[in-house]
């Protein structure tokens, strides 16, 4: 099993800056892909970043230049550094785990997200 637990969720203005974290727990954390997926009311679930076990990274084509994801094996965590906010980056954002980069678009385990909310 795995648990995963976010943290860093919240209200900031356009062009702020937010940092989400998640821990990760009951699993080899540094075999495992990780990535941040959003979620907006109405809309589906989307995969905005992903980092893999070798620390390679992927972003959707909204967010880069703006968010960087990164991990720290030592630590079990995994980050998203969200800068330059716009509104339509407000959702529920969710860590998933999975064995690898094909495995991570189809099943692992997820967190239990944390609103971001953005305001104009």
């Amino acid at each position: 099993q795995v648990q995963l637990v976010e943290s860093g969720g919240g209200l900031v203005q356009a062009g702020g800056s937010l940092r989400l974290s998640c821990a990760a727990s009951g699993s080899i954390f540094s075999a495992n892909a990780m990535g941040w997926y959003r979620q907006a009311p109405g809309k589906q679930r989307e995969l905005v970043a992903a980092i893999s076990a070798g620390y390679s990274t992927k972003y959707a084509e909204s967010v880069k230049g703006r968010f960087t994801i990164s991990r720290d094996n030592t630590k079990k965590m995994v980050y998203l550094q969200m800068n330059s906010l716009k509104p339509e980056d407000a959702a529920v954002y969710y860590c998933k785990s999975s064995s690898g980069w094909y495995a991570l678009t189809k099943t692992g385990y997820w967190g239990q997200g944390t609103q971001v909310t953005v305001s104009s």
